[in-house]
C-alpha cells in the first residue's frame, strides 16, 4: 500500500511538471536550468519534466492603475495638486518579464516622473486649459520610455488638477471680474445699437414728413390751380354770355355777390343778428338763374 501510494504520488507530480494549462490571455516564460527557454501559448502545453520550469505568468490583458496625487511646481511658481490614471498592455512576454522587474511599479514611477516634467514646463492657465494637450504629451513620452520592456502604453488620463484654495479664490473673482466687464460691454453695446436704431427712426420720420407735407402742398397747389382754371373757364363763359344778352349770366353774378356778401357778414365775430329786408324772389331768381346757367355750362 505504501508503494502504491508513493507510485500514484510520484505520477501526478510527474502529470503536473509536464502538461501545463495556460488560460485564455495569459502567457508564460519557460525556464531550462534558470535560463529563459520559450515562451508558451493558452491552452496545453507539454513541458520536460523537472527540467522545463514556468519562470514568469504574464497577463496580456490591456491593464490600468491610478498614478498616486503628487505636487507639480508650474512654471509661473505656481503649486498645484495633479493625479492620473495610466493604460497599458504587454505585447512581447520576454521582454516585460526579464527587461525590468516590475512593470506596473516602473510603469508608475517613469509616469510621475514625466507629469512633473510636462506639466512643470506650462504655465497654470495653460496647465488648466491644455489637459488633452497634456495627455498627448504624456502618452508619447511614456510610450517611448517603455518600448524597451515590450509594453504599449495606450492611455494617459490626467484626472484632477488641483489648485491651491487660495488661488481658486483669486481665480474665481477674477473670472468675476471679467464676466461684469463682458457683461458690462454688452450693455453698452446694446444702449449704442439701440440710440442708433432711434436715431434712425427719428431721421426716417422727419423724411416721412417732409415728403408728406411735400406731397400735400403740391396737391393743395395744384387743387387751387384747378379751382383758378374751372373759375376762369366760367367767367368767361358766363362774359360770352353776358356780351350775348343771356340775363341769367347778369343774375349769377348778381347772386354770387350776394351769398359772398351774406358769408363775410355772417363769418364777422361781432355779428350776432343779421337783418335781411330783401325779398326772397329774388335770391330764389338769382338761384334759378344760377342752376339754368350751370345746366348750360355742362352741355357745353
Amino acid at each position: 500500500m505504501i508503494f502504491l501510494g508513493i507510485l500514484i504520488l510520484i505520477s501526478i507530480l510527474f502529470f503536473k511538471a509536464t502538461f501545463k494549462f495556460v488560460p485564455q490571455a495569459n502567457e508564460w516564460t519557460i525556464e531550462r536550468f534558470g535560463r529563459y527557454l520559450k515562451t508558451i501559448k493558452p491552452g496545453l502545453n507539454i513541458l520536460v519534466p523537472f527540467i522545463d520550469q514556468v519562470g514568469v505568468k504574464v497577463s496580456l490583458r490591456e491593464t490600468v492603475f491610478d498614478v498616486p496625487s503628487q505636487d507639480v511646481i508650474t512654471k509661473d511658481n505656481a503649486m498645484v495638486r495633479v493625479d492620473g490614471v495610466v493604460f497599458y498592455q504587454i505585447l512581447d512576454t520576454p521582454k516585460a518579464a526579464y527587461a525590468v522587474s516590475n512593470v506596473a511599479d516602473a510603469i508608475m514611477y517613469i509616469t510621475m516622473t514625466n507629469i512633473r516634467t510636462v506639466m512643470g514646463a506650462m504655465d497654470l492657465d495653460e496647465l488648466l486649459s491644455n489637459r488633452e494637450q497634456i495627455n498627448t504629451s504624456l502618452l508619447h513620452v511614456i510610450d517611448e520610455a517603455t518600448n524597451p520592456w515590450g509594453i504599449k502604453v495606450t492611455r494617459v488620463e490626467i484626472k484632477d488638477i488641483t489648485p491651491p484654495k487660495d488661488l481658486v479664490d483669486s481665480m474665481a473673482r477674477q473670472m468675476k471680474a471679467e464676466r461684469d466687464k463682458r457683461a458690462t460691454i454688452l450693455e453698452a453695446e446694446g444702449q449704442k445699437q439701440a440710440a442708433i436704431l432711434v436715431s434712425e427712426g427719428h431721421k426716417q420720420s422727419k423724411v416721412l414728413e417732409a415728403e408728406g407735407a411735400k406731397t400735400a402742398a403740391f396737391l393743395e397747389a395744384e387743387a387751387r390751380e384747378r379751382a383758378a382754371l374751372a373759375e376762369a373757364n366760367a367767367t368767361t363763359f358766363v362774359s360770352e354770355a353776358i356780351e350775348k344778352g343771356n340775363i341769367q349770366a347778369v343774375n349769377y353774378f348778381v347772386a354770387m355777390k350776394y351769398v359772398d356778401s351774406i358769408k363775410e357778414l355772417g363769418a364777422s365775430p361781432s355779428t350776432k343778428l343779421v337783418m335781411m329786408p330783401l325779398e326772397a324772389t329774388n335770391i330764389v331768381g338769382s338761384i334759378a338763374g344760377i342752376s339754368e346757367l350751370t345746366k348750360q355750362i355742362l352741355k357745353s
